[in-house]
């Protein structure tokens, strides 16, 4: 199977996406002129270590998953959009003759690609994209190359296939989670034009800092910090199952002492980790500032944290919510989906790509 990351307009699809921690699916249609409304969502909670480090262990506990999420999202579409973890994808920016024809470009870019793809070619999916005229001048163009191991895809491709879906487009996480923050940076004073605007994607167990620059990534940083980090806080401190804290934690009922004794530290902590990303970011690029700070992931939702980060940070700083600007569906409650936004920002980039222009 061809790794599809750049394919051409598909059918009606929705995002899929698989984290650590749960299926998330989003439906989104057009609506008017240019608009797009956020037709159905449905988020499903993965058994404990069923997606490890991007890499699927349980495919038959996913796939269930997988199941009820789509019964839950009740969509009549079976087409899907997917990613693979970008940790599992060799991406490149190679430079090649202009005007070579699909056939030559092919070769070129297998040829290229023998250098920089630690495996051999056969073990592997490859897809390339034309990015445009190179910096040396016309004569010369741009290609972006992708590479990922095919078991990578072929873990996804055998859940959703299980579950009675048919993939379409394989994308990878931080393509489509950029596409998703386009949206959100729109929304920005000038549109985000000419600033550098850093992505804080709080995972379970990683947090992703990107800096973006007129939608282009121009630094990436994985740190050892994550939501289950509080999990852990809970289960040391009120004695409870790491099952148990993850449903106190969704669903509420802690101890009085919760939040000024374990939420308020995690929360600090959480600062302290994005104020640390940044002076990495300052002393291994040419920038200096950061215009403001995008709060995704799971613990992004935690109320108030916008607030701490930018105490700390002294960076504005607000959760990103891709769906701010669109329509809803009325079977959608507008609140719940504020909450869940920053968690299904590789979902809403992934259900973007049936817009894709062919």
């Amino acid at each position: 199977m061809k790794l599809d990351l750049f394919s051409p307009k598909a059918p009606p699809l929705f995002g899929l996406d698989i984290s650590s921690s749960s299926v998330k699916m989003v439906e989104i249609v057009e609506a008017g002129k240019e608009g797009y409304r956020v037709e159905r969502y449905a988020i499903e909670p993965l058994p404990r270590d069923a997606v490890v480090d991007g890499n699927i262990n349980n495919l038959e506990a996913v796939t269930e998953s997988v199941k009820r999420a789509y019964k839950r999202l009740g969509s009549r579409t079976r087409h899907v959009a997917m990613a693979v973890p970008t940790g599992a994808v060799i991406s490149k920016k190679i430079i090649v003759q202009a005007g070579l024809r699909e056939a030559e470009l092919e070769v070129q870019v297998e040829t290229e690609a023998n250098q920089y793809i630690p495996f051999a070619l056969e073990e592997v999916n490859l897809d390339f994209q034309k990015v445009g005229p190179a910096p040396s001048g016309p004569e010369e163009q741009e290609v972006l190359i992708a590479a990922t191991r095919k078991e990578k895809v072929e873990d996804r491709v055998a859940v959703a296939e299980s579950a009675g879906l048919k993939p379409l487009v394989m994308d990878v996480e931080s393509y489509a989670q950029q596409s998703a923050l386009a949206l959100v940076v729109q929304q920005l004073p000038k549109g985000g034009k000419e600033q550098n605007i850093a992505v804080v994607d709080v995972g379970g167990t990683v947090m992703n800092v990107s800096v973006l620059r007129n939608e282009q990534s121009v630094y990436a940083r994985e740190q050892a910090f994550g939501g289950n980090q509080l999990t852990q806080d809970i289960v040391s401190r009120y004695g409870m199952s790491v099952e148990e804290a993850e449903s106190a934690k969704r669903s509420g009922g802690l101890p009085d002492d919760f939040e000024t004794e374990v939420l308020r530290p995690f929360m600090e902590n959480l600062a302290v980790e994005v104020q640390r990303a940044l002076q990495f970011f300052f002393t291994s690029t040419q920038y200096n500032s950061v215009d403001q700070i995008l709060l995704s992931g799971g613990s992004a939702v935690i109320p108030g944290l916008d607030e701490i980060v930018h105490t700390r940070t002294q960076v504005p700083s607000v959760v990103a919510n891709p769906f701010g600007a669109m329509q809803t569906a009325s079977r959608i409650q507008v609140k719940r989906l504020v909450q869940d936004a920053p968690s299904l920002i590789v979902a809403c980039g992934l259900a973007m790509r049936r817009f894709d222009p062919s």
